[in-house]
């Protein structure tokens, strides 16, 4: 009689072949790497990923699926927060934190790479940063609407350009420098009203 599936095991070998896949894809690249480097560097027989992944490509994406789920859950959780410039920077250190991980650097060169040649991953990196701009960007309408913030900058644009912040962390990622004070300062400073000498003197 064959033993029923153990849900744990899969999911324990399933997340072996992640961290695995994500050390080497960040490594040597994707093109460089093998399903059977793959399942060797996570402690199991050649042919395992591709009983838990259709095809490498899977393997990849699923690395970058767990991404949107987390930012609707992100935007969600800050999305009425008292003050939206605290939750603009609570979302900040949020995304930013992932920056510290070693393999950031390496990664982000390869999803920029393969994002080209699938389509699915492109439409999953696409919709997380989508989700990420729209929530931003609420949430600076917001501080407008309450004087927290520079009543001149577009709320959209502006949350284009907290994005690009975060992404330059990510570029010039260091694991023993962590972005996320200066990250703090800059998009603070960004976010303020114009300073009034004239209310200062009265």
């Amino acid at each position: 009689m064959a033993r029923p599936p153990d849900p744990e095991r899969a999911a324990a070998r399933r997340d072996a072949i992640l961290r695995s896949a994500a050390a080497l894809f960040a490594e040597r690249g994707f093109e460089s790497t093998s399903a059977a480097e793959i399942a060797k560097a996570a402690g199991l027989s050649s042919g395992s990923v591709f009983y838990y992944f259709p095809d490498k490509r899977a393997v990849f994406r699923a690395l970058f699926e767990a991404d949107l789920p987390a930012a609707r859950e992100l935007v969600a959780r800050h999305a009425d927060g008292e003050d939206p410039v605290a939750s603009i920077l609570a979302m900040v250190d949020a995304l930013a934190a992932e920056a510290l991980d070693p393999l950031a650097p390496g990664i982000l060169v390869e999803v920029l790479r393969q994002a080209g040649k699938d389509p699915e991953l492109a439409r999953v990196v696409t919709e997380t940063a989508r989700v990420q701009h729209e929530g931003f960007a609420a949430l600076v309408e917001r501080g407008i609407r309450t004087g927290a913030i520079d009543p001149t900058l577009d709320p959209h644009e502006t949350a284009q350009w907290i994005q690009v912040v975060i992404d330059g962390a990510f570029v010039n990622a260091d694991p023993d420098h962590d972005p996320r004070p200066m990250l703090r300062r800059m998009i603070t400073r960004f976010l303020s009203p114009p300073h009034d000498p004239a209310g200062d003197a009265a």
